[in-house]
């Protein structure tokens, strides 16, 4: 993730469920506050480029996979702190689904586009309560 106190970040994330309940999440940690905490998958929207197209671009850089039925829940504004630097997004929120139903048993991805060795996985709906996921989406589940 890279912040930037003087730029505000459009971004596309993906609130993606299988049929166990769960969500799919990247796990991460704030060093500076010591919180342990998940955020939805997606990234970036470039210039030029609408928020559709760039949940799509993003799912298939990090995960290699193609998504299907994408539906625009919401936009959500983000001013945040992470690992002690100011950042400010702009989060196109949608609903999807994989193209392809064979992902939906893959119990946890390898983040392709991550330089830590980020990875994506399954996370119970019902623990959500009491886990600290980025954006807030309990509105839409």
């Amino acid at each position: 993730m890279s912040l930037n106190s003087e730029a505000i970040r459009p971004l596309s994330l993906a609130i993606i469920k299988n049929n166990k309940n769960q969500i799919l999440v990247s796990p991460g940690y704030d060093t500076v506050k010591k919180e342990s905490f998940y955020r939805l998958l997606g990234g970036g929207v470039e210039f030029g480029e609408s928020s559709l197209e760039a949940l799509n671009r993003e799912f298939k850089e990090e995960l290699n996979v193609d998504l299907k039925n994408c539906r625009l829940l919401d936009i959500s504004e983000n001013i945040f702190s992470f690992n002690g630097l100011s950042g400010h997004e702009i989060v196109f929120i949608y609903e999807a689904e994989f193209a392809d139903e064979k992902y939906l048993d893959v119990l946890e991805f390898s983040i392709l586009d991550s330089n830590d060795e980020g990875k994506a996985i399954w996370l119970d709906i019902k623990d959500l309560p009491n886990k600290i996921v980025y954006p807030n989406i309990s509105a839409w589940l």
